[in-house]
């Protein structure tokens, strides 16, 4: 039995992201994970009830550890704060990985949902900054490992090595 893994539905082929478009993995990436784990498609922006297409966000404030402690917000292009749905979509996403046991996330990077190590700056400037998404903040304070698309080779070699690490105690 593999262990699942809930991925971004856009790195999965989905048209989900806030401009109508996916951003799927290679091929090869896919099939390597088909091979690891059982996939578990999820958009947090969507499940949260954001529109496909739909104005471009960013955290502006901080980032989504403050989100979740109402110290920063998510405000699209327009000016619109979309704070309640990005934190009500990474609620439902957490719930979707905790009802299918999944220890780790593959979530896309930069997102100011899924972001896992950078987030854009909230200016709309096209810069990153150091940061965390809504989502990818609430999986790691629940302990799931959240990695992005440019961490998976480290995410496909991890669990043979846990599984290498186990049988050495068994």
């Amino acid at each position: 039995m593999k262990p699942k893994l809930l991925v971004s539905a856009c790195l999965l082929g989905q048209p989900v992201r806030y401009d109508g478009q996916a951003k799927p993995l290679s091929e090869q990436d896919w099939r390597r994970l088909r091979q690891k784990f059982d996939l578990i498609a999820a958009c947090p922006e969507c499940m949260g009830g954001l529109p496909t297409p739909r104005p471009p966000a960013e955290l502006r404030g901080g980032d989504g550890t403050a989100a979740l402690r109402g110290q920063a917000g998510v405000i699209t292009a327009t000016g619109e704060d979309v704070s309640a749905a990005f934190i009500d979509g990474a609620g439902q996403a957490l719930g979707l990985a905790q009802a299918h046991g999944c220890r780790q996330a593959l979530l896309k990077a930069n997102s100011p949902s899924c972001g896992s190590r950078r987030i854009y700056d909230g200016r709309f400037s096209g810069t990153l900054k150091d940061g965390e998404g809504v989502t990818a903040s609430l999986f790691r304070q629940a302990g799931i490992v959240v990695c992005s698309e440019e961490d998976i080779d480290v995410l496909l070699d991890a669990p043979s090595r846990q599984a290498a690490q186990q049988s050495e105690f068994s």
